[in-house]
């Protein structure tokens, strides 16, 4: 049997210190690929968990650990590079672009394509399916335009991210509510507070951008010419749109994500074969290597050779990889005695809430998983937020600002994988663009050490009751009054 110990908060530090530094100072300074890097960051946590005393058997069962907790994400990984050819090949994706030419004036493109985004994510509670449908589509559209791709991301990501954190639908939401112990519409509600104005900053930071940019925009001659493209390679009508109204119809009744995209990839062959004049051979091919434009125009073959299998292959195995070092951190418990150290210095709410903020991000980076990093936040917070006298809706709150709407962000994660994938475009390009997922968890933050939006249990029988609380005596009035 192993004699193994906790890491002291010291030896956790230098730890997980030495993960960031090895992913950071790797990409960043000596532009060494991510996948390596994730790799010799395994080795160094894993010789960390053998000081510890862990044998060889542990730790790779610890790998696998990690792992099995993230196949769901692999397998929607699969579908979602299916689903893209499917969409391309049945014309979905080409039609959508077509008809949104005409649409989407370019002075409005950002934040009308900042509310589609949302709106469609807040519908299906699903920022993959968002990306993976609207969001390559408002890439086609941005590409026309002239507008830089980096922004359009930054502008589809934070759209998706809205969606997924506020949707009653969606996994993440639910997930935080119940980590937290509260009830679902209570956390939205809580959420509210946050979410809304940094809606409405990223609203108009997005619509500057679109004045800014719409005197740079492509002559209405080359988007005929673009326009005239998409009419050769692809048969152009409302019918194409049918396999999005499928799979939309199907996630607004609540049927799992999976079969969802199955039922719309089975309505987009059949339509690839009979409108498009694809052969059945071409259309299954292209469902694993993806589908291969040649119109001679490179901004549009560039958009459209996409999806399949294959281009999911390095999302899946760079989520694989950094699963496992999330397996090994967790065993080791380097993640969970770091915080358990720093919660003993926190002295105020505030703090509190900016550290479950923190470890949401914190977690991200080092399991690789939001949905982990959201339970592992709810366990590792909830008897401090008790202590504290805050209502449980404040640690849910927290959660989703410091773990949905970072994993987005970082490159490793399952979430910035996935985006890489399908958007073709990493996290530390469009990162500073996606408003919404940074400006939501900084200004929450901001809010808290104001006094704005924290909310406190009262006495079960309602009586007055005194708080301490940053240092002085408060009074609370009524159940969640806010401070």
């Amino acid at each position: 049997m192993e004699d193994s110990q906790d890491p002291s908060f010291l030896h956790s530090l230098i730890c997980f210190g030495g993960v960031i530094v090895i992913v950071i100072a790797g990409m960043l300074s000596l532009d060494i690929n991510l996948h390596s890097l994730l790799v010799f960051a395994v080795i160094w946590v894993a010789s960390h968990s053998a000081r510890l005393g862990y044998g060889f058997n542990t730790i790779k069962f610890a790998m696998i650990a990690g792992i099995q907790k993230g196949l769901g994400a692999i397998f929607i990984f699969f579908l979602i590079g299916i689903l893209v050819a499917a969409l391309i090949e049945s014309g979905t994706i080409g039609g959508l672009i077509y008809y949104g030419l005409d649409l989407l004036h370019p002075t409005f493109f950002l934040p009308a394509g900042l509310v589609l985004c949302s709106l469609m994510s807040l519908a299906t509670g699903t920022a993959w399916g968002t990306i993976a449908t609207i969001g390559v589509v408002l890439m086609g559209l941005g590409s026309a335009l002239g507008i830089p791709l980096p922004l359009v991301a930054g502008m589809v990501v934070s759209g998706a991210s809205f969606g997924d954190k506020m949707s009653p639908v969606s996994d993440t939401t639910n997930l935080a509510a119940m980590s937290a112990g509260t009830d679902l519409y209570t956390h939205i509600k809580s959420m509210l507070y946050t979410t809304v104005p940094t809606y409405i900053i990223s609203l108009v930071l997005f619509t500057a951008l679109g004045l800014y940019y719409s005197g740079q925009v492509l002559t209405e001659e080359a988007l005929a010419v673009f326009k005239s493209n998409l009419g050769i390679e692809f048969a152009i009508g409302p019918l194409t749109l049918l396999p999005l109204l499928v799979l939309l119809t199907l996630s607004l009744r609540r049927t799992p994500a999976e079969i969802s995209m199955l039922a719309s990839v089975g309505t987009a062959i059949v339509l690839a074969v009979i409108f498009q004049d694809r052969t059945i051979t071409e259309v299954l091919n292209s469902l694993h290597t993806g589908y291969t434009s040649s119109t001679g125009n490179e901004q549009l073959d560039n958009l459209l050779s996409r999806g399949g299998i294959t281009s999911m292959m390095w999302t899946m195995s760079l989520a694989l990889i950094a699963l496992s070092l999330g397996g090994i951190l967790d065993r080791g418990g380097f993640v969970r005695v770091l915080l358990s150290g720093i919660l003993k210095r926190i002295k105020r709410s505030a703090s509190l809430m900016a550290t479950t903020i923190g470890a949401g991000i914190f977690s991200n980076m080092s399991m690789g998983e939001g949905y982990l990093s959201i339970i592992f936040g709810g366990q590792i917070f909830k008897d401090s937020y008790e202590e504290d006298g805050l209502e449980n809706h404040m640690l849910s709150r927290c959660l989703e600002e410091g773990a949905t709407l970072s994993t987005s962000l970082i490159p490793w994660t399952t979430s910035g994988a996935f985006i890489t994938g399908v958007l073709a475009m990493s996290p530390l390009e469009y990162g500073p663009w996606a408003f919404f997922n940074y400006i939501n968890p900084m200004l929450s933050i901001g809010l808290a050490y104001l006094g704005f939006g924290i909310f406190r249990k009262s006495e079960r029988n309602n009586k007055y009751k005194v708080l301490k609380t940053d240092g002085n005596e408060e009074a609370n009035y009524g159940e969640g009054t806010a401070k």
